[in-house]
This record gives structure tokens, sequence and C-alpha cells, in this order.
């Protein structure tokens, strides 16, 4: 293993950051821990985590918890791993302005806060790793979807923008799909959908009712599911590797739909989407 590292990651409170954390904590490297809920940061903490409750819904929160794990680390960060981010479903056409905007609050213009906030400190130190937690629906979209999918194609436009832009700093930027992944992401999502999607008079009823099942269902809701810990073992190459990749595929159906968009007719490929 490389020599120890420090490290924020976001989104620390159950899952992919969770599980990441740990992981990473185990093989020696500095990890600051953070999640939006004070109890998950207080259970952390509990757990032997160094932990900050940051929202990256809210900007103080952001700039508090820099400023918080910087004093920690005597003003130097090796890597950060963008990791916190929900899906909110529903039909286009069923979400509302405010909706998409705070979809977009959380998974693109908080993470791009943070990251804006570390960079001049990576940039200093002349090193840095930033680890973004992408999607298979950051590289092709599925229905009932869009916010999520909008939000993720996003981050990956202004990650990659970013690692042209950093080019010669010794500053890393690398991109993790992970495709379906064993987590608490679904039941977050079906508790969005009831809180924000109306569905009495949707076009998109029907669709809506055996959505409903499918985010209800106890684990792996779909063929290739992986645990946590095969997101985390990308990250640790991103985090420890000489050179970095610049993009990490994790399951198969990222692998499998990566590779289809660059070969397939679009025609062709959205007749596939259509039935996943």
């Amino acid at each position: 293993m490389n020599a120890t590292k420090t490290i924020l990651i976001t989104g620390c409170s159950t899952g992919i950051g969770y599980t990441t954390a740990k992981v990473l904590k185990e093989r020696g490297h500095t990890v600051i821990a953070t999640a939006r809920r004070a109890d998950d940061v207080a259970r952390l903490q509990a757990e032997g985590f160094t932990a900050l409750q940051l929202d990256l819904a809210d900007s103080a929160s952001i700039q508090q918890a820099v400023e918080k794990a910087l004093a920690l680390t005597g003003g130097k960060l090796d890597a950060l791993f963008n990791n916190g981010a929900f899906g909110q479903p529903g039909a286009v056409e069923d979400l509302s302005r405010e909706v998409l905007r705070f979809q977009f609050e959380t998974n693109l213009f908080g993470t791009h806060e943070l990251t804006n906030l570390i960079i001049p400190v990576m940039r200093k130190q002349g090193h840095g790793r930033i680890i973004y937690n992408s999607s298979v629906l950051g590289l092709v979209a599925l229905t009932y979807r869009g916010a999520y999918n909008a939000s993720k194609f996003a981050l990956e436009g202004l990650a990659d923008t970013l690692r042209l832009e950093l080019r010669g700093t010794g500053i890393h930027i690398s991109l993790i799909e992970p495709g379906p992944i064993l987590s608490h992401f679904r039941q977050n999502s079906f508790a969005l959908y009831k809180q924000n999607i109306v569905i009495e008079h949707s076009a998109h009823r029907d669709k809506y009712l055996a959505m409903e099942a499918r985010l209800q269902k106890e684990g792996a809701a779909v063929p290739f599911t992986l645990p946590a810990e095969a997101v985390a073992k990308k990250v640790v190459h991103a985090l420890e590797a000489k050179r970095p990749q610049i993009r990490y595929y994790v399951t198969f159906p990222t692998y499998l739909f990566g590779t289809l968009k660059r070969l397939l007719p679009y025609a062709w490929l959205d007749k596939l989407l259509l039935k996943v």
C-alpha cells in the first residue's frame, strides 16, 4: 500500500460512503467522514471515525465542514471523494422546477462548491485526488430517472472539463461508475417519490404503480447487483495508484452500457434501454 493519505468523503451515513470510509480507515488512511444528519455524525464518531456534519444543499454547512476538516489536517488534504447524492424518481414531465433544482443542489451544485473549496488547497500542496461517484446513469439514460440522469450527466461534464483544466497541476480526477449496488438508495428514492410526485392525474400512473414495487423491494432489485465493497475497491485504486484511471466501471451493466453506447446507433440503444 502507498503512504497514508488524508481523504474527505461525503455521504457516509450508509452504503457506498460508509463502506468506503471503513475500508480506507482499515487500510491506514486518515478518513474524515461526513454526513448530513447530526445523529449519523454522532453514530460515526461512536464507531471511531473522525466525522463532521456536511449538507451538500447548504453552502454554510459546506464551508464550515471544510474549515473544520482543514483544521484537523493542518491545512492539507490528499483526496476528496464526492460520494453524497440521492435519486429523485419521476417522469420528466412530472418534475417541477423546484424538485429538479433540489436534485441538482446536492448532486451537482453542492458537490461543485465543495470541490472548488478544496482545489486551492491541492494546488498549494502540488498534488491531490478528486474522485467523483457518478453512475451508469451518467452514461446512459433510463426512464423515470430523469432528474438523477440529468444530475449525473452534468457531473460527468464538470469532472471531464476539470480534468483537462487541472492537467499538469498534480491533481488527478477520477470518475467511479457503479451501476446497481446494494444500499439504502432505493428506500430513500421511494420516500422522495411519495413526497414530490403526484400520480393521480399523471399520464404515467400505471408505470408508477409498477415502479413502486421495485422501489420497495428488499435486497437486490436487478441482476448483477454488487455490494458496496465493489465500489470501495475502485476508490482504493483511485486513491493509491501512481496513475489513477479516469473512469472506473464497477458492475456488469456499466461495462455493458458503456460499451454499447460507443458501438450501437442511438435508435438501437433506445430500444434496449426501454426494455431495462
